[in-house]
């Protein structure tokens, strides 16, 4: 999942970027999240050197944070951190777009802060386009898969997805991740296709066999690792069972 920081000693114009970014986020259906924000550069280095390494976030950064550290600083240490970083600057200082060829910091845009609607416009064109590289990358080191939801694609790691389930509204589904749930438009026979893990395990439901904890036969409940339960019918319940024993035993 990408994720979405902002370092910014204004209030005011921190909290102006911030709703930018969540309102926007609100009405896209993007596998990303606002993440974190703060005033301090220190204490963003240390937010995120307690990440997962394989973790990619976009920076909204200012370049004067009345710190010891700039924000060209900082964008070059956030890069030990996260490699792949997106990092944009949000600044009345466009003329120090130079150092970040210095300090190898690679920004993908210097956003004005004097002019509030294109700062707006600029936001959102960051979002979009990190976005859609970020889609774009595929790691070695984890499986993933990308449902449509509307116009937006969401890429959807393995290891993050519970189940998926029928939701009340026709034609949709509904996928449990390990923090939030996503609705998009789907048919439940085909989940299962999506990865070797997913296996269909009632009508109304399809489970990823990696992130199942338990499984009770005799009530047909599913347990899965955040403690959310789901159900298997009769039908599929031995070859669910079969399969799970199979993955435990791999294990």
């Amino acid at each position: 999942m990408l994720k979405i920081f902002v370092c910014e000693d204004d209030l005011k114009q921190r909290e102006h970027i911030v709703g930018i970014i969540k309102n926007y986020i609100m009405m896209q259906d993007y596998d990303l999240m606002f993440e974190f924000e703060t005033e301090s550069p220190t204490t963003l280095l240390d937010y995120i050197s307690k990440l997962e390494k394989d973790a990619t976030g976009l920076y909204f950064l200012d370049v004067d944070l009345n710190s010891d550290m700039n924000g060209i600083t900082l964008g070059a240490e956030i890069r030990k951190y996260d490699p792949n970083a997106r990092i944009v600057y949000v600044t009345t200082h466009a003329e120090l777009a130079y150092l970040t060829f210095l300090y190898k910091v690679e920004a993908m845009e210097y956003i004005p802060k004097d002019n509030k609607e294109l700062l707006q416009d600029k936001v959102i064109e960051c979002i979009d386009v990190a976005m859609e590289r970020y889609l774009n990358v595929h790691p070695e080191s984890s499986e993933s898969v990308v449902i449509k939801s509307g116009d937006s694609q969401i890429k959807l790691e393995i290891n993050e997805v519970l189940f998926i389930e029928s939701s009340s509204t026709p034609h949709r589904l509904i996928v449990h991740l390990d923090n939030r749930q996503v609705e998009f438009y789907g048919k439940i026979k085909e989940m299962e296709a999506l990865n070797h893990y997913f296996y269909r395990c009632h009508q109304s439901y399809v489970v990823n066999v990696l992130n199942i904890e338990s499984i009770n036969p005799k009530l047909r409940e599913i347990t899965m690792k955040d403690g959310e339960v789901c159900y298997s019918s009769v039908r599929y319940l031995k070859g669910l069972l079969k399969k799970f024993e199979q993955m435990e035993n791999n294990n």
